[in-house]
């Protein structure tokens, strides 16, 4: 299907005032790219510009939006104009034509012609190229889709997501992969407009589309038309949407490990895939930005993002949350991942409050394994080895001369042949020291997880029998080592195992909170399964790892990158439920039904075994069987965030360029509205002067009983008072809006030390519509 507006000026054909339509060419990211068209000289950068929101094309000048940035483009780079006027189609500069997610294009341009353009009236401002990074079964039934929907399975109460389309912005997806398999499934709902660049055998009914947004120097430079298939580079993304909207595949497994049916978390919702990252080049902010800007006019209902930038990026210039406006603008639900350098605070991505932000938990499976210890002693670890092998009698224990087993000289020196190596973390990955182990000789490996990771053991299949411990079990090997003169060990294979008490668990890697953007808005919102998530990849070839065999086709994997598609699907399921919801009411549903505490009904712990904090888990771990049916919910607008940009203090053009399409604004002449009275569905107030109280306003809609009365509760620490008025709120029709305010006051007279957690909860019968609630002292802006 051929789009006018995404075209690089290599088919701009005589474009400056008129522009016939021409096929969709797509440029790869490229941080500095010579440029060899006619008359080019010099080092071209990518960037992105944005227009200043005054300006908009003249449609009696232009016929379309691309027609006219190229035009402004030419009025710069005099090799544009000359090349346009000696032939048009070896224009290379223009790469995106924005039309919904930002006032602006892409192009390449070399530093004098970016000085020159800045001094135009129209030009806001430029962004040079950036890159973002991809944040890298049995989940169904732990969440409850399963079973009889008398008890809650919510699969068969919501049709697991027909109709809806999720789309997934990642690495590429092997289209032949029976998690894509479309019998079945119902064809796509007729507002679909997308395109799926694979045949027909690949495309089908579940996979409705397949789109690249990479460029071969072949197709770049020969002006071929034909598109470049997004063929997976790596396994992300075809773990990603299996996770989300897999099909039915009975006798899953990673060698025999977690066998049995593998779906997503909405089977029967079809997807729609936007290949914006690649293995060598990460993930291109302009890339994203298209994908996003095509997605909305293709028809998608949810966008699900796994990737992010390491820095807290301002608003303004973050293409997660620039496209993530226009979604929701559009009625488009949008799910991102939280990132994946925790667990230090502070570390969080994607923190717009229009997205909803997830992190990553355990789930309650392990893949058990025992280290047998020569004093019969057995050491508990997780490993992917087949759990119907055996390892036989005891083998020598040895420990690697540099500890890491990470240099293959040093351990061909040393006589492992037979024996069992313990192997701390660092240096290379533990499936690389596992093939030099092999090649050195040792019979099986133990890996010991940094401490940081408590708990938390993240298994990989390896060359050789392995079994990776915790940190602490570790320990109790080397020191049964250090003690016995003769150590040996064996391993035992257990399988898969569930009900894992202290489940979930946050996950050591899911970054942390607060929210370096805007400290009035909790993130992460909530958080998901993330740890050893068994989903579809590819079938690749290893002989060290399966020498008579493909590597199976699925994986296990783990990261905020498996926590979000996670919620994608689910908040497939709730659409599919609720089609009029916004996705403001959607995240609320999600967020305000979500659990704060494990299996064993204690609070969810963080890797220290610590009740986890507010900053670590949101409003909790998504419980889908509740946000089917939340009785409230804190709806709103793509509009109500306008006031609340204002209140951050950004200039005009800066709120322009966010809410773009929408009309361009004048702080000046609306109400400013502070952090914590955004009608979200957490609470944070900050207690920034004397007296040290704050005040939060919210509304909430009435989505459950028509005639119902809600009565507040209200848990936090002495340390503080909370005052809210009213105390009830009475409902009389489904949709209903009452409003309620909360004021929080130190109870002192002094800043909260610390940041101070309670909890607020709305409750009717079978409804307890609950808010988390943070309270910290400091400046109200970052």
């Amino acid at each position: 299907m051929d789009n006018p507006i995404h075209r690089r000026c290599t088919t701009l054909r005589g474009l400056v005032l008129l522009v016939a339509a021409a096929a969709v060419l797509l440029l790869s990211p490229a941080a500095v790219t010579p440029v060899a068209s006619h008359n080019d000289h010099g080092v071209h950068n990518n960037y992105l510009v944005l227009v200043r929101s005054a300006y908009e094309y003249d449609k009696k000048v232009h016929q379309n939006v691309s027609s006219w940035h190229a035009s402004l483009l030419a009025s710069v780079c005099d090799s544009a104009k000359e090349t346009l006027a000696a032939d048009p189609s070896a224009m290379t500069r223009l790469i995106y034509s924005y039309r919904n997610v930002v006032n602006g294009f892409a192009a390449r341009m070399t530093p004098e012609e970016l000085e020159k353009m800045s001094k135009m009236d129209w030009f806001d401002r430029s962004l040079p190229e950036q890159t973002y990074h991809l944040l890298t079964t049995h989940t169904p039934e732990m969440l409850g889709l399963t079973g009889d929907p008398r008890r809650g399975g919510l699969w068969n109460t919501s049709n697991m997501g027909e109709g809806v389309i999720i789309g997934i912005l990642d690495d590429g997806i092997y289209g032949g992969h029976p998690s894509f398999d479309g019998a079945g499934m119902k064809p796509p709902p007729a507002k679909w407009k997308g395109r799926c660049d694979f045949n027909k055998t690949v495309c089908n009914n579940k996979l409705i589309g397949a789109r690249s947004y990479f460029e071969s120097a072949k197709w770049k430079w020969k002006g071929l038309q034909d598109p470049v298939l997004p063929i997976s580079e790596g396994q992300h993304g075809t773990h990603t949407s299996s996770t989300a909207a897999g099909a039915f595949v009975p006798n899953a497994s990673v060698f025999g490990n977690g066998l049995g049916t593998a779906a997503g978390m909405a089977p029967r919702a079809h997807i729609a895939f936007y290949q914006v990252c690649y293995e060598q080049k990460g993930c291109d902010r302009d890339d994203i930005l298209a994908a996003v800007d095509d997605a909305i006019e293709d028809g998608v209902d949810i966008l699900s993002l796994s990737l992010g930038h390491e820095d807290a990026i301002d608003f303004s210039d973050d293409p997660v949350s620039l496209g993530g406006y226009t979604a929701i603008l559009n009625g488009v639900f949008i799910c991102a991942a939280a990132g994946n350098t925790g667990p230090s605070p502070a570390t969080l991505v994607n923190e717009a409050p229009w997205l909803l932000t997830v992190g990553a938990s355990t789930s309650d499976r392990r893949f058990v394994a025992s280290v047998k210890l020569g004093d019969k002693v057995e050491v508990d670890g997780q490993s992917l080895n087949d759990p119907n092998t055996t390892m036989g009698d005891p083998r020598p224990l040895v420990h690697d001369a540099d500890g890491m087993c990470a240099n293959e000289n040093v351990l061909m020196a040393q006589n492992i042949t037979g024996k069992i190596i313990i192997c701390d973390a660092g240096g290379v990955v533990s499936t690389e020291k596992a093939k030099m182990a092999k090649r050195a000789g040792a019979a099986g490996m133990i890996v010991v997880i940094p401490e940081v990771f408590g708990p938390v053991v993240i298994p990989r299949a390896h060359a050789i029998p392995t079994v990776q411990v915790a940190y602490a079990e570790g320990q109790k090997i080397k020191e049964f080592m250090q003690t016995s003169r003769d150590a040996t060990a064996t391993f035992v294979f257990k399988g898969s195992m569930f009900k894992t008490p202290q489940s979930p668990m946050v996950a050591p890697f899911s970054s942390r909170g607060p929210n370096r953007r805007s400290r009035g808005i909790l993130k992460p919102d909530l958080i998901g399964p993330g740890v050893n998530i068994l989903a579809g990849v590819p079938s690749i070839e290893d002989v060290e790892l399966a020498p008579d065999a493909v590597v199976p086709r699925f994986d296990i994997k783990s990261g905020t990158s498996m926590a979000a598609p996670h919620l994608s699907g689910i908040a497939a399921l709730i659409k599919h439920a609720h089609p009029t919801w916004s996705p403001a009411a959607i995240k609320s549903a999600l967020m305000t039904t979500a659990e704060p505490t494990d299996n064993l009904r204690k609070p969810i712990a963080d890797v220290d075994g610590k009740p986890a904090t507010f900053l670590a888990i949101g409003a909790g771990h998504v419980n889908p069987q509740k946000a089917i049916d939340p009785g409230l919910v804190y709806n709103m607008t793509a509009v109500g965030y306008v006031p609340y940009l204002c209140g951050l203090n950004y200039t005009d053009q800066k709120v322009s360029t966010i809410i773009y399409p929408e009309p361009p604004v004048s702080c000046a002449n609306l109400s400013r509205l502070e952090q914590d009275d955004l009608n979200y569905p957490s609470i944070t107030a900050i207690l920034d002067q004397p007296p040290f109280t704050a005040t939060a306003n919210r509304s909430v809609t009435n989505v459950g009983t028509a005639s119902s009365t809600y009565v507040v509760e209200v848990e936090v620490p002495a340390s503080v008072k909370v005052e809210v008025n009213p105390t009830k709120l009475t409902f009389k029709a489904v949709d209903e809006v009452l409003n309620y305010s909360v004021t929080i006051t130190s109870a002192d007279g002094r800043a909260p030390a610390s940041p101070v957690e309670g909890q607020l909860k709305w409750v009717c019968g079978k409804y307890v519509v609950r808010s988390p609630l943070l309270v910290v002292a400091g400046a109200r802006q970052a």
